[in-house]
This record gives C-alpha cells, structure tokens and sequence, in this order.
C-alpha cells in the first residue's frame, strides 16, 4: 500500500506494468506424475521390428533364398584323393626303402661296451696292474703283558722306577719364616730413620688449632618433667537440646503472642509477580547406532541377516 504522499510498490520498482502471471487457474500436476518423453507417445514412431535369432531358416539371413557357392559339383571322397597322392609319391622311388639289419642295441650295464661302435678301450680296462711280491715284515717286540691296577697305592706297577721317599715336615714353612725374621731382625741396627722435612698437608701439625679463645661451653638446662599426666575436673558434656555442655548458661524465654500475619491483597496486575512461561521441554531421542540397527535388522530379515563385529 502506497504511503500517504508517497508512490506504490511498482512506481518504486521503476515498471512500466505488473507483470502477467504465466497460469491462471490451472491445476498443478506433481513432477512425479508427468510423463518422461511426451512426443514419444504422439504421432507415430520408427518401428524397426526387433532383433532377429539365428536359425535354419532363411529368416536369419539377409537374402531372401539360400545360394550355394558351388552350383552343380560332383562329390569327392577325400579317402580315394589320399589313396591317389600315395599312389603318385611312391612312384617316384628308385628302391625300396632303407631298412637297417637290426635295431639299436641296449647297454647291458655300466662299464659295458656292447652295442658300441668303437669296441672296448684298453685304458678303461679294470685290470689290476702287476705289482711286486708282498713281503711281510718282520716280527714285532715280545713283552710281558701288562700289569693289573692303576698304580695308586701299590709298589711296583708302573713302567719306571719306583720313586724314592722322602719326608716332608707339615709346619715346615712357619720354621723357616721364623728363622728368616729373626735373621732380618739382627741385622737391623735402631729405629727406621724418618726425616722432619717431608710434606705435609698443614701448616701446623694440629689441624684444628686456633689462636681466639674460645667462647664458654653452653650447659644445657633441662627441663623439668611433670609428675603427672594433666586430668580435666570434669568431663565435657553433651548437648542434650540444652545448653548443658556450653561456656554459656540458656538464654531466658521472652513471651511473644501469637500474631497471625494476613496476607496483602493484590489489586492490579502490576503488583502481581512476573512468572516466564514454560520453555520447551526435552523428548527421549533414540540414538543413530540403535537407528541404524533398526533399519538393518527388521521382522522379515532377521533370519537371514548377516551379523558384523568390530
């Protein structure tokens, strides 16, 4: 609506004239409804009569009646042709065919020249070469056969000699060393010689020493112990709904009369309090894996479904 003083909508859109509408009063078709190729149902169509099957009968073929390629040849028996070209081939033979005596002869064995061209050969031979007559050697030292026993404990049953005996003290070793400190002792003439002259690590020989005095020695002061353990007079009290068990002493009771308070009167509607509305409230919300299960697996697949673990 044009404002007062003002210009319409299309004096403002700068038009010349509002613009026609396409349909008027038409019925709206849905798009699901309307035909996919609308010329292919009006009019006539090219009719190309379908595919044609390969069969005996002339139907299958483009011509119209079977033609042979020959028309008019005899039948020939390929047999008889075969027979006949033999026939032709063996007249161009001087003689006969070249037959040997006898067929190939098999090896007996290994090592065997039968059936060979060239025979045996002497230097394969495996005739043992002459050698000279074995003489045997002589004969091999005669000694008396060996005696019984490991030799551990018994004289005389080893191949040498007898080992002499000779004695061995068991403190041997604590009388010759005692023989040789004493003989290092009496060499010795005084004390080990010790030079005054040698590092040290100090100054001083005392390591701690210090020239200040030193402050008096703290004596520490003990403390006197209690004789006893500490115990209460009393022990402390439990409030049992009272003021038994405090510092304190009860508060007295101050006499109030029961007044009932009335309630104020709410005249107009801004006296009232401002309560906002209800929001939307939550609906339960299936989840999308309990969804998809259900779409999957239903009443008329649930025989046959195929069950998939991750």
């Amino acid at each position: 609506m044009p404002v007062e003083g003002g210009k319409t909508d299309m004096e403002r859109v700068g038009l010349f004239s509002e613009m026609e509408y396409i349909s008027v009063g038409d019925k709206y078709i849905s798009p699901y409804n309307r035909a996919f190729n609308e010329d292919a149902t009006k009019n006539r169509q090219m009719l190309p009569g379908g595919s044609k099957l390969m069969s005996g009968l002339q139907a299958g073929y483009f011509d119209p009646q079977f033609t042979r390629i020959f028309e008019g040849e005899g039948y020939i028996n390929m047999n008889q042709v075969r027979r006949q070209n033999m026939m032709e081939q063996a007249k161009k033979n001087i003689t006969k065919a070249f037959i040997p005596s006898s067929g190939g002869k098999k090896p007996s064995g290994l090592g065997s020249y039968y059936g060979t061209i060239g025979g045996p050969v002497p230097f394969f031979s495996a005739q043992v070469k002459p050698k000279d007559k074995y003489e045997p050697p002589g004969k091999n030292l005669y000694t008396s056969p060996g005696k019984k026993g490991t030799g551990y404990g018994y004289a005389n049953v080893t191949i040498g000699k007898q080992l002499p005996h000779s004695a061995d003290f068991y403190d041997e070793w604590k009388a010759s060393y005692k023989k040789y400190r004493e003989e290092h002792h009496r060499l010795m003439k005084g004390t080990p010689f010790r030079l005054n002259l040698y590092p040290r690590d100090y100054f001083d020989v005392n390591p701690y020493f210090f020239e200040k005095t030193l402050p008096p020695i703290k004596k520490e002061v003990k403390k006197e112990l209690l004789s006893g353990a500490f115990k209460p007079s009393s022990p402390g009290k439990k409030p049992g709904g009272m003021k038994a068990g405090t510092f304190d002493a009860y508060p007295a009771h101050s006499v109030e009369p029961t007044v009932v308070k009335f309630k104020k009167e709410i005249t107009g509607k801004s006296d009232k309090v401002f309560h906002p509305p209800n929001g939307p409230k939550s609906r339960p919300v299936e989840s999308i894996v309990a969804l998809n299960v259900k779409r999957t697996l239903n009443t008329s697949n649930y025989k046959t479904a195929s069950l998939q673990s991750y």
